[in-house]
């Protein structure tokens, strides 16, 4: 069973973006490594 907890909309909306930006980098991990797996990457020359 969930709890409810009350917070600040300040607070909730700072948490909110936090999750959505996690989410964000979280794809584009997932979307590099299948670019690594699939050899759509080449090596960097310096």
């Amino acid at each position: 069973m969930a709890e409810t907890v009350t917070i600040a909309k300040s607070e909730y909306d700072y948490l909110k973006k936090k999750a959505d930006f996690a989410d964000d980098i979280l794809c584009q991990l997932e979307s590099s490594l299948e670019d690594i797996q699939a050899g759509r990457i080449k090596a960097a020359s310096h």
